[in-house]
């Protein structure tokens, strides 16, 4: 067990960074990633390692989000509570009766509870229908709108985010947190980065951290003009299904390594890539599964089909109840990514990137 992993996990998990507020985890990622030199452009990418570039050599760009789902405060009430609108793709069932954290305008980290009409005042219609973002709001426990903007400084245009902290238990080495989707793929970068930085290598490897993934992948439409990466490897907090698939059902359980995807809604899989790595995998034992999905995407839905196109590869860290407030994933998913990425990256050079 790395305790640096784990108190990477939980620093980036519990750091605020909702789309396109994502400093916070900008600052942690450049003091935990010093190592290398860091850049940051004016959409909030952050970018590893970009500025010594050989050029002899071809670009392999390690791929992450660093934003979260989120809210943003639309219109304080008159009596104090708070309209929002969503910042990502949340099911609406999964947001009331849940605490937030609001960064206000005035630096302040406000703590409130996403509400909604008791039950105890519902009509029979109102409890046959599912709840809407305009039967919710937030309330900081203020009883006037005077109250939130003074007391607070709570402002229209205030991002949000859900108030859970992280949580590791060493015996099922599972771990609960907000955020996982994508702040496990960032763990992978730095930590790949680290375990590379002294390796003789045929590539130039760049972290690419983008922002605004969750609203989307804008970020990443500009890191693949920036960087140009020849090959990317993009790492996710991919959905987990073995809470209702079950035995070999599950392509995408937790603890079972690393999930490569043959398709989803945004890319079908550079299959030489795909394949290529896949038996990487298997070569050194490094644990993975396969999955095939319909919906969704990544970032690689920009890469594989900017410039020249980048033949891109997914490796996802299985994610229970992703796009909620909590989520469960496993420690060794996050290992089996970075090893998996290492082995492959140790195998490239121009040649064989051609070959893709």
């Amino acid at each position: 067990m790395d305790n640096s992993i784990l108190t990477l996990l939980k620093d980036l998990t519990n750091a605020f960074g909702p789309s396109g507020f994502e400093d916070d985890v900008i600052n942690i990622i450049k003091e935990k990633a010093n190592f290398i030199n860091s850049e940051r452009d004016s959409i909030n990418n952050l970018y590893l390692g970009l500025e010594k570039i050989d050029k002899t050599k071809p670009i392999v760009g390690l791929d992450c989000h660093i934003d979260e789902l989120g809210f943003m405060i639309e219109h304080i009430n008159e009596n104090g509570t708070l309209s929002f609108i969503p910042l990502g793709g949340w099911h609406i069932p999964n947001i009331v009766s849940n605490s937030v954290v609001i960064k206000s305008s005035s630096g302040e980290l406000v703590k409130g509870v996403i509400g909604s009409k008791p039950p105890h005042f519902m009509t029979d219609e109102d409890r046959k229908k599912l709840p809407t973002l305009k039967d919710m709001y937030i309330d900081v426990g203020t009883r006037s709108k005077k109250e939130t903007e003074d007391i607070f400084g709570i402002c229209i245009g205030d991002p949000v985010v859900p108030d859970v902290d992280f949580r590791y238990d060493d015996r099922t080495k599972s771990f609960c947190a907000k955020a996982i989707d994508n702040r496990v793929g960032a763990v992978c970068v730095i930590e790949t980065l680290k375990a590379l930085k002294d390796e003789k290598l045929d590539v130039n490897l760049v972290g690419m951290m983008t922002s605004q993934e969750e609203v989307g992948a804008r970020g990443a439409a500009v890191a693949a003009n920036k960087v140009k990466p020849d090959l990317v490897i993009v790492f996710e907090g991919a959905p987990a299904d073995d809470t209702f698939y079950y035995g070999e059902r599950a392509h995408g359980a937790i603890g079972r390594g690393a999930q490569f995807r043959i398709i989803d809604g945004g890319m079908i899989t550079n299959p030489r890539l795909n394949k290529y790595t896949i038996n990487i995998a298997k070569q050194n034992n490094i644990a993975h599964q396969v999955i095939v999905r319909e919906k969704g995407s990544t970032n690689g839905a920009i890469y594989h089909k900017t410039n020249f196109g980048s033949p891109s590869v997914v490796l996802g860290v299985a994610t229970r109840y992703a796009h909620s407030h909590y989520c469960y994933a496993s420690y060794d998913d996050v290992v089996s990514s970075i090893e998996i990425a290492k082995a492959l990256i140790k195998t490239l050079n121009s040649e064989k990137i051609k070959e893709f």
